[in-house]
């Protein structure tokens, strides 16, 4: 069956409903059905997607489980009826049980070409049969079967007298067993995990970067987490934001019964319908103010049973506003420890109105009508709408959305505005639980943007940028009065300072390293273990020929024939010709003996020790194969040829496979839709790169409806770029470069000519060709450097113009960009003086963070790393003596190979370590360098065990203070560092990773013996003091201080005598003297 029903809980609700109607009374909840003899539930053609759900459907979907249109259900005393289709009738007789309490009889109709039954009649019987008969009056339907209903109906006689029963069917639900309060919390847990790892820390970045973007924009974009578009273009649900729910990790079919309640309302200062508290209300085509009161309210649903949030954000609140904001916390905290068991809605609406008064009686007029409703299948059940005027009770295991908030406000330059609330909660005995929770207190909702009290008022950052860095720490400028530093700035003042901010730093990363540690465990557990996510190679089937009237005429002459059309080698063997496809071929090999020539052909075949090629899979590896073939001839030129010819056509196929593996990851994007009715927004006169075929000419770049078209002057050449493909976009000014730039990173390669590309750039030249005007009219009247300075003077206007104009250009790609894919596409730019050098590649470039990469973009091969793919980095060959360091940047997907930024300066770790630490990567450091290859081969063949085993703790801490090139311990780590030693031959039985001292070009270690061992800093420098000491006494001794009275200096070249590392740094520290 396609719908199975759930008999247990059909069967225990509809005891609930024969229960509360037969202990009905005109005094408790179900009084509206007191005097009813039957209940009847009339259900026509489904209702458009733009209405509200009814409570009948609502009932009807509580009770069976599903919503069945066209279906008719009468509650009799002693029976429930049923009149459906022929089909329903199949899925509802799941429910029939003769031996149940209350019987169930089902009135199947006749299909549609059949004549009609009496399914229809029988059923009007017996509800024509009933007095006074409970409906929901209120509720209008239409259907074939509604009017065949009003037909038969209209015909009868007597007609039974209707009663309203809606608040009796809210009683009947408003209670929640077992399964729903389950289904309530899964719909509450996702509505706060999408509010605090998504709307907040996305609505803090357009207030933050004073994005442009309507209102109903960003409601589009909350309501895509959950997925969007259809066929091959749809997106399941956004892993990013619901990998954070903390409960049970919910199956993929389960995602299918997941949605909103209500599309997400946005309002700000700039919404046209003003600030409105009311759930019908829209999100508006305005864009956002970035100031003053943000509204931001959304529902989830799970399995039918909703949870509600809406939160308050105040950017630059006044003093009255943070005590309005701090009355409405206080507000639910007290409103939680008053709703319970046996409470009225009227008494909890009081309560809440005299809370208000007693604490400030001038925004009692400004208090909302009501303070929330019931919730359940039924999102708003205004049975049970906490307002002044409703007298039910409220009951132990209700749900309930509680909705504080002030309307009606005005700020000090007469703006008006709302503070609005809302929460789900249970009820309890003795008081309420709270279901969502998250993004409440101030520090999270109030923004101070004017810096007057960043630090009394901390703002929360999710995705922050890039801090500008002290160097370890570095204190802030001295003190000085007159010149002179200040007595209490002394040295050991300045190294306390050092000191605390790297053991801020080192805290910091301890807390990463957890978290990360903790992030792998749960992955790979839950993913069983061994999973790198890279799959095997595939066996593969070539075949030459279909058969054998597909075989060249030449094979009669049973020689060697190359056939370069079916990529195939043909063999003589005992007078039959046997054809090997190329891809079957390892090599082959040609040597001459006397007057003999030897051929010989190798095939590929399983156990070989052939390198990377080891793991090449087989259709049955237990199967007996022909290793080599080997064939002799006195015709030397004739052999020759047939070698030539086999060796071209492997490397043919060698290179073929090679371009295949290049291009697997390019895609073909859709096409671009042109801008139709107006002229596109252009960026003229600019170049591209990589460069298209041929002269290099400017050509422009066009914003269109999708994406981005990049057109040449020669008209057959474009390169269009569309959104969706787009991962960052960049804008990189001309200061200190001689280019202005907007760079765009894909999210998968595109071709552009022959060759593809990840990275696309569009750029204009800052300078121009400078000439001199030697004799010109303006000598006469201008001497010195005039003309040079004002030669300047246009060179900073022309560069101010470009990046004015360029920079405009991006945003407005940006802009477009964001309309068109209902998320936003954030332009980051590049911070340099964040900067830093380095050898990504095999030049030294200069490497710049952004917001939310690290990026080189002035010269190719480009380079752009998103920091959040980072999983962890490793400073490597950290050393006091070293004037470089290198950075290893290890990413989430292992299967990735790890990038090497080689030969930093020293000068700048402390730099990089800060800015690291700024934006929660975790990074490690150590003394010597590692081999990546075969850690990340061990770490992929079992990730859970690596992590179960300590993780990434073998690379060591990073506590900003460990630079003395001290060795790591034994006891630390599986695996020990290797150094990248110049082609240094090793056994077999060493481990790849084992401890070995590198011939670095900066290193002033000599190689020696460990039993050498050296002083420690600390011994070295009680020496140097005792030295010091000596020799201030000789000085008072001798009564002179010529130089001809101190010890001499021994020479240095910069390597020590001794041959341990602690030796090095005597060389190198305070040595003999």
């Amino acid at each position: 069956m396609l719908v199975e029903l759930n008999k247990p809980i059909f069967q225990a609700r509809l005891q609930k409903i024969y229960d509360g109607w037969n202990n009905a009374s005109p005094t408790n909840d179900y009084a509206t059905v007191a005097e009813c003899d039957a209940l009847i539930l009339i259900a026509g053609d489904p209702a458009a997607d733009d209405e509200p759900m009814r409570k009948g459907t609502c009932f009807q979907q509580w009770l069976l489980g599903y919503e069945f249109p066209s279906t008719f259900i009468l509650f009799e005393k002693d029976k429930l009826s049923i009149l459906c289709s022929a089909s329903k009738a199949k899925f509802l007789a799941q429910i029939q049980d003769p031996n149940a309490a209350i019987p169930v009889k089902i009135f199947a109709q006749a299909k549609a070409k059949e004549p009609a039954n009496d399914a229809l009649p029988k059923f009007a019987e017996l509800y024509l049969s009933h007095k006074k008969v409970g409906t929901l009056v209120k509720e209008k339907h239409t259907g074939k079967i509604v009017t065949e209903w009003g037909k038969q109906i209209a015909e009868a006689s007597e007609k039974p007298e209707l009663v309203d029963m809606s608040h009796s069917i809210s009683s009947f639900m408003t209670i929640k067993d077992e399964e729903e309060l389950k289904a309530t919390k899964v719909a509450a847990g996702l509505t706060s995990t999408l509010l605090k790892h998504y709307v907040a820390p996305r609505l803090e970045t357009i207030l933050d970067r004073e994005t442009k973007i309507s209102h109903d924009q960003f409601a589009a974009q909350i309501e895509a987490r959950l997925g969007s578009g259809e066929g091959e273009k749809a997106k399941g649900p956004d892993m990013n934001v619901w990998g954070h729910y903390k409960g049970k990790k919910l199956p993929e079919a389960d995602w299918q019964v997941t949605e909103f309640c209500y599309s997400p309302i946005i309002i700000s200062r700039s919404s046209k319908s003003g600030y409105d508290l009311r759930y019908t209300e829209e999100s508006s085509e305005d864009n956002i103010s970035h100031k003053g009161v943000l509204l931001v309210a959304f529902g989830m649903r799970f399995k039918t049973y909703g949870a509600n949030v809406a939160r308050t954000f105040i950017v630059d609140p006044t003093s009255s506003q943070e005590a309005q904001y701090n009355l409405l916390l206080s507000l639910q905290t007290e409103m939680l420890s008053f709703i319970k068991e046996g409470v009225t809605a009227r008494d909890a609406y009081q309560h809440a109105l005299s809370f208000v008064a007693e604490k400030d009686p001038a925004f009692e007029k400004h208090f909302v009508k009501n303070i929330g409703f019931g919730t359940g299948v039924e999102f708003r059940d205004a049975a049970y709408l906490l307002s002044a005027k409703n007298t039910r009770t409220l009951h132990t295991n209700m749900v309930i959305i509680l909705g504080l908030g002030f309307n009606d406000l005005t700020d000090s330059n007469g703006v008006k505005y709302a503070l609005h609330l809302a929460d789900t909660i249970q009820v309890g005995a003795d008081k309420s639980t709270i279901l969502t929770e998250g993004v409440k207190s101030p520090k999270d909702t109030l923004f101070f943007l004017n810096g007057d009290s960043a630090d009394e008022r901390p703002q929360k950052k999710d995705r922050k940028p890039p801090v500008q860095p002290r160097a370890n720490g570095t204190p802030a400028k001295v003190k000085t009065v007159g010149g002179k530093v200040l007595r209490n700035q002394t040295r050991r003042t300045q190294d306390e300072v050092h000191q605390t901010a790297a053991a801020k730093l080192a805290e910091h990363q301890r807390e990463l390293h957890e978290k990360i540690h903790q992030e792998g465990l749960a992955k790979y557990s839950e993913e069983g273990g061994a999973t790198s996510g890279k799959e095997g190679k595939g066996w593969k089937k070539f075949q030459s020929y279909k058969g054998e009237a597909a075989l060249p005429a030449e094979v009669d002459k049973l020689r060697i024939f190359v056939d370069r059309k079916a990529q195939t080698v043909i063999l003589p063997i005992h007078g039959f010709a046997v054809p090997f496809h190329i891809n079957a071929i390892k090599n082959a090999s040609k040597n001459d003996e006397g007057e003999f020539t030897h051929l010989r052909i190798n095939f590929q075949t399983p156990g070989q020790l052939a390198g990377k090629k080891e793991d090449t899979p087989f259709q049955d590896p237990d199967a007996t194969f022909v290793r080599s073939i080997s064939y002799r001839s006195t015709d030397a030129h004739r052999f020759d040829n047939v070698y030539k010819q086999i060796t071209d056509l492997k490397k043919e196929a060698n290179k073929r496979e090679q371009q295949k593996k290049e291009m697997a990851d390019v895609i073909e994007q859709d096409k671009l839709i042109e801008l139709k009715g107006r002229r596109p927004i252009k960026l003229t006169e600019a170049f591209i790169r990589p460069p298209l075929d041929g002269k290099r000419l400017p050509g422009e770049v066009e914003i269109h409806q999708n994406g981005i078209r990049y057109q040449s002057p020669i008209g057959s050449q474009k390169v269009d770029i569309l959104f969706s493909n787009i991962k960052h976009l960049f804008f990189q000014p001309c200061d200190h470069e001689l280019l202005v730039i907007v760079h765009v990173h894909l999210k998968a390669p595109i071709m552009i000519g022959k060759k593809k590309a990840l990275d696309v750039q569009f750029y204009r030249e800052a300078t121009d060709v400078q000439f001199d005007e030697t004799g010109n009219r303006k000598r006469k009247h201008r001497y010195g450097d005039e003309d040079e300075i004002e030669m300047e003077q246009q060179e900073r206007r022309r560069r101010q113009l470009l990046n004015k104009e360029i920079k405009a250009f991006a945003e407005k790609v940006a802009e477009a960009g964001s309309t068109a894919l209902g998320d936003t596409l954030e332009l980051d730019i590049p911070f340099r003086e964040l900067s830093f050098e380095g050898v990504p590649f095999r030049t030294g470039v200069r490497l710049q963070p952004t917001t939310e990469c690290l990026v080189h973009l002035t010269d190719p091969p480009f380079l752009v790393v998103t920091l959040a793919e980072i999983e962890v980095t490793s400073l490597e060959r950290v050393q006091y003596s070293l004037k470089q360091f290198d950075l290893v940047l290890i990413f989430k997907d292992f299967n990735k190979a790890p990038l090497h930024i080689n030969s930093i300066p020293s000068s700048q770790m402390d730099d990089v370590k800060n800015w690291l630490d700024s934006v929660d990567v975790p990074m490690a450091e150590g003394p010597v360098n590692l081999n990546w290859g075969p850690i990340m081969k061990h770490i992929n063949e079992n990730p859970y065990e690596f992590f179960h085993n300590g993780g990434w703790s073998f690379l060591g801490a990073s506590n900003g203070a460990e630079s003395d090139g001290s060795e790591m311990s034994d006891s630390e780590s599986d695996f020990e560092a290797e150094a990248q030693e110049s082609e240094s031959s090793s056994s077999d039985a060493e481990s790849d990773y084992s401890d070995a001292s590198g011939s670095e070009s900066g290193s002033d270690f000599g190689e020696g013996s460990d039993d050498d061992e050296g002083d420690d800093w600390d011994e070295l420098e009680r020496k140097a003091a005792k030295s010091d000491l000596k020799r201030a006494e000789a000085k008072q001794a001798n009564g002179n201080d010529s130089d001809s009275d101190r010890p001499k200096k021994s020479k240095s070249n910069g390597k020590s005598s001794g041959k341990s590392k602690e030796n090095g740094k005597k060389a190198n520290g305070k040595g003999k003297r």
